[in-house]
């Protein structure tokens, strides 16, 4: 039997920029997916990339160590995206002054509905403390979401996983969910969705429409500093 495809695989699944490629390519195939399917709101490109690099890592028996070690340049760049939110708050500056009483009211307002309601629910199911602390950041972009369960004791990597399922599940319902609601605001749907899914809803929302992105970047950004201010108070309070 022939054992040089074998063989090839192995060298090419030690290599660091194998996993980097396959994550691309994962992105760039669930887009085009997404893309095809008219950028219906179930066919998130996220979730899709996600399942692609679960699968390959199973059949190929994958530790995640040894992905990540390929894919960690896309994790830096997480960083830089998360200074970027700064860009659509200082280009709508006048806006946000226009409307900044309505928009702190529905940001502290979400912001503490998002932290008290999952520690609650965590409270009634009676999930460890640590679950909990790691719960509480979820509806904040990861790298600040992982930073503050760690300084509270949480587990980042179980953070990252329900930050990221917060997000898919905001950019799936948040189209629909607007609609039923008859909420025509652009503005005011892309705030809602930011606040709520980070960047993955605010992804979504530059689909939708470009103001709604823009404000579902607003609120990312602030939700971000008032989230790492308030969930140490509740968890503290709470916990």
């Amino acid at each position: 039997m022939n054992q040089e495809p074998f063989s090839l695989w192995v060298y090419l699944s030690s290599q660091p920029l194998l996993w980097l490629v396959v994550t691309l390519w994962a992105w760039v195939a669930a887009d085009r997916i997404a893309l095809l399917a008219r950028r219906a709101p179930i066919v998130n490109p996220v979730l899709i990339a996600i399942l692609i690099v679960s699968a390959i890592l199973a059949a190929t028996n994958t530790p995640y160590a040894v992905y990540f070690e390929g894919a960690q340049f896309v994790h830096f760049l997480l960083g830089a995206a998360t200074v970027s939110i700064a860009i659509p708050l200082v280009r709508n500056r006048s806006v946000v002054r226009a409307n900044l009483l309505p928009l702190l009211a529905a940001l502290i307002v979400g912001s503490m509905v998002a932290i008290i309601s999952v520690i609650v629910l965590g409270r009634i199911f009676d999930l460890p403390h640590d679950v909990l602390v790691a719960m509480a950041p979820k509806s904040v972009t990861a790298p600040v979401a992982m930073g503050i369960a760690e300084k509270l004791g949480g587990e980042p990597s179980l953070t990252a996983v329900l930050v990221i399922l917060t997000g898919v599940l905001g950019a799936v319902v948040v189209t629909p969910l607007m609609n039923a609601f008859r909420i025509r605001d652009y503005a005011a749907r892309g705030f809602a969705v930011g606040l709520a899914s980070h960047g993955i809803g605010t992804a979504r929302a530059f689909v939708v429409d470009p103001l709604a992105g823009t404000f579902a970047g607003i609120a990312m950004g602030l939700n971000a500093i008032l989230t790492s201010i308030l969930t140490p108070i509740l968890v503290h309070w709470l916990l």
